[in-house]
């Protein structure tokens, strides 16, 4: 499906950009990859890390503010993965107006960019804090999710079409809890903080993120959010994994913070179908025909909801042990 196509990737200096990036050259064979970012030096970085395709890759400086840079990037592109944003919960209540013009305009800009320049799919990567937000993170992240699936009202004739996939924190990323503990550990600590002992979190890895996008990119007919089934854990067994028999120091629940992760609401029970391995959150609207969705799995029940503490399978103490394994901590 990607061989011999032109991706270009927003945010692509990223932890989710660098994985996408390496599992396509590794699987695929890619006309070319183009990371689009602002950062010059995480670009020279990433190129040093990546030298050996380098005549796969195309390194692009630009924002996703800046429309006619967007415009410029997309020449010949044949798909688009949009992971730039915006994503620290406090940096967002803090700079209010520069979230809005990254999650918010920013996507308003890769959809016009897109429809310009003639680009057949967008994946728009969300979060499960768009769901019923409770900070203005997610609230522009929900916003962004709206206007793409609503792009798809514009591509009238155009053979372009978008799609959002969503999950929640990746497990070990930048900011998440487990570097946090694992830091605390190096230091001798006995005794971990949690803000809240009740707190449960889906596990997905950055290579099941990226496994979803492909999955998309592959099957999106347009609107569809896309959200992988996968396990719970709670953050007092995530605790116990990783600094056995510890202290547990419940510190309060954080301004913009959920006790649990919410992936589909009862609301979107209308619409939404289960499959093997995930759910699909249909529009509520179609278009044209190309866009009819393929309604091949089976719908959920009327108040059905995708919710960490809800889920049907969880992690054990031994298996959440297991994948921290199988993780690089250091970094």
């Amino acid at each position: 499906m990607l061989n011999d196509k032109t991706i270009l990737v927003t945010g692509g200096t990223g932890s989710f950009g660098k994985c996408f990036t390496k599992y396509v050259l590794t699987h695929y064979q890619p006309k070319k990859i183009i990371v689009y970012s602002r950062d010059e030096f995480k670009q020279w970085v990433m190129a040093d890390e990546f030298k050996e395709y380098a005549g796969s890759l195309r390194f692009f400086i630009g924002d996703v503010r800046d429309l006619e840079r967007l415009k410029r990037a997309c020449g010949g592109v044949d798909y688009i993965v949009h992971a730039a944003a915006l994503k620290q919960v406090p940096a967002c209540e803090y700079n209010p107006n520069e979230a809005i013009k990254t999650n918010i305009h920013g996507a308003m800009n890769v959809i016009e960019a897109a429809l310009d320049c003639g680009v057949h799919k967008v994946v728009a990567l969300s979060t499960d804090k768009a769901v019923n937000p409770v900070n203005l993170y997610g609230g522009t992240k929900l916003v962004s999710d709206k206007l793409f699936v609503a792009a798809n009202a514009y591509s009238g004739t155009k053979d372009t079409n978008f799609s959002i996939v969503r999950y929640g924190n990746v497990a070990g990323s930048r900011g998440s809890v487990i570097p946090l503990f694992h830091k605390l550990i190096e230091e001798g600590s006995r005794e971990l903080p949690v803000t809240d002992v009740r707190m449960t979190r889906f596990w997905i890895s950055l290579t099941q993120g990226v496994e979803l996008v492909i999955k998309a990119l592959a099957e999106a007919k347009g609107g569809e959010t896309f959200i992988s089934k996968i396990p719970s854990f709670k953050i007092t067994d995530l605790a116990e994994a990783m600094l056995p028999g510890c202290q547990i120091r419940e510190t309060g629940i954080r301004p913009g913070e959920k006790l649990h992760e919410i992936m589909v609401t009862t609301e979107d029970s209308y619409t939404t179908y289960e499959y093997d391995k995930h759910f699909i959150v249909y529009p509520q609207m179609t278009w044209n025909t190309r866009q009819q969705p393929d309604l091949s799995g089976s719908k959920v029940a009327e108040g059905f909801s995708y919710s960490s503490d809800k889920n049907t399978e969880w992690l054990s103490v031994d298996e959440i042990r297991e994948l921290l394994g199988n993780m690089d901590l250091s970094r």
